[in-house]
């Protein structure tokens, strides 16, 4: 009971510190609302990007390997001025493939490349033209929110139908309906039949299937050269239930080589791209950026830290009479240690849940203006609040310390 009395009086004592000597407490608030304020910030938007790449990548299919000319990861045997020289692919390899394949349980071929889309005086620029078999469903998850997708005949005889992304139909048609409707693609006219659902923004600029127009590519054929490396020809492959990747990846080199008919001793002139090298590519970024964070964080935070430390030494140097009378009337030492720590600590908490609401506040604000979905999570919350304990116990417990092992009589007769 003794020990919680003094527990309680101390606490008392430090609070009556702080309201007391309000300009003091404003001041070493605002270092160590800074300091969390950048740190937190910091690891929230390194947690959303991280968050939003990994959603990205998920999204292109764990199971899904890429046909492609150029590789996704670089290694020391690849010479570049050896891969420019390779062809595309192309869709007779996509329907070879397709015919001779076992291990696959859907293919697309893919070209893109980027336009502005029009409708009735509206414009909408640097949208990603996506050119595809019909089978591009089957291989890449996603949800129509309005219409339908493309039927078996409309993709082989080459309709001029298109799916659009949700902020292509918001820009166009703002709140009119946009199924029936034509846009036009340079000079071509397309009927609108469906609408994708919203994915997000990712955390490096991807927009998903946001910011698309999707049309057969049995169309686009008629229109553009398919061999061209500008519109960046690929094939999707995703590997049938109960068929590992590397094995899919295995089939697919060997049907490729034998359909370009490339000798057993020539190397592949095409690259099979998989997620996981994203994923092993992104590990060793991400944890850059993390320990970028903590470097930015950390000096914001040292600031504040030292500015608690420098308050805390000139209370205990203003309250040095008060010490020597308590320590005079009885008081011990860890009474007088315990005021002075109970004072750094809590005005590093107060500080830190200030910063806390400033980076909810800031986070509000960016998604509005954004229109982004970044969150603060409750572990960057409970950081923000023990990093701030332990800045308030190591930047007071010097002070404090200082504090109770002052000389009673001595700090009686301090002075000012």
């Amino acid at each position: 009971m003794i020990f919680f009395r003094l527990l309680k009086e101390s606490f008392l004592f430090s609070m009556q510190a702080i309201r007391v000597n309000k300009l003091r407490t404003f001041l070493t608030l605002l270092g160590i609302t800074i300091g969390i304020f950048a740190i937190i910030s910091v690891f929230t938007v390194l947690n959303w990007m991280e968050r939003s790449i990994r959603t990205s990548i998920s999204s292109l299919g764990s199971d899904v390997i890429y046909v492609q000319k150029y590789p996704w990861v670089f290694t020391p045997d690849l010479k570049w001025w050896e891969i420019v020289r390779w062809p595309v692919p192309t869709l007779e390899e996509y329907r070879s493939l397709k015919a001779r394949s076992h291990r696959a349980a859907a293919m697309s071929f893919v070209v893109s490349t980027t336009v502005n889309v029009q409708y009735d005086g509206n414009s909408v620029s640097d949208v990603s033209f996506l050119s595809t078999t019909r089978d591009f469903a089957d291989v890449r998850s996603f949800e129509i929110e309005q219409g339908r997708y493309f039927s078996d005949f409309e993709a082989k005889s080459g309709k001029n139908r298109a799916i659009l992304g949700a902020d292509v139909a918001k820009d166009l048609f703002e709140n009119e309906n946009p199924l029936g409707k034509r846009i036009t693609i340079r000079g071509k006219k397309m009927t609108v039949i469906g609408v994708f659902k919203k994915e997000g923004a990712g955390g490096i600029g991807d927009q998903g299937l946001d910011k698309v127009v999707l049309v057969p590519v049995s169309y686009v054929r008629n229109l553009v050269n398919l061999r061209s490396q500008s519109l960046n020809p690929f094939i999707m492959i995703k590997a049938k239930a109960g068929i590992s990747v590397m094995a899919l990846k295995d089939e697919i080199t060997g049907l490729l080589r034998s359909i370009r008919r490339l000798k057993p001793s020539a190397p592949n002139n095409f690259s099979v791209n998989q997620i996981s090298m994203l994923s092993q590519g992104m590990q060793s970024i991400f944890a850059a950026i993390n320990l970028g964070g903590w470097i930015i964080g950390g000096f914001s935070i040292l600031v504040g830290g030292f500015g608690i430390a420098n308050i805390m030494f000139v209370s205990v140097k203003e309250r040095t009479r008060q010490i020597g009378i308590q320590k005079a009337l009885g008081a011990k030492n860890s009474f007088i240690l315990q005021q002075f720590l109970y004072e750094s600590v809590i005005l590093s908490l107060m500080g830190g849940l200030l910063g806390l609401l400033l980076v909810y506040a800031g986070l509000q604000v960016a998604n509005h203006m954004l229109d982004m979905q970044i969150t603060m999570t409750l572990n960057n919350v409970l950081r923000g609040i023990t990093i701030s304990a332990v800045i308030g116990v190591l930047s007071g417990y010097t002070p404090a310390r200082n504090a109770s092992r002052l000389n009673p009589v001595e700090a009686m007769a301090e002075t000012f």
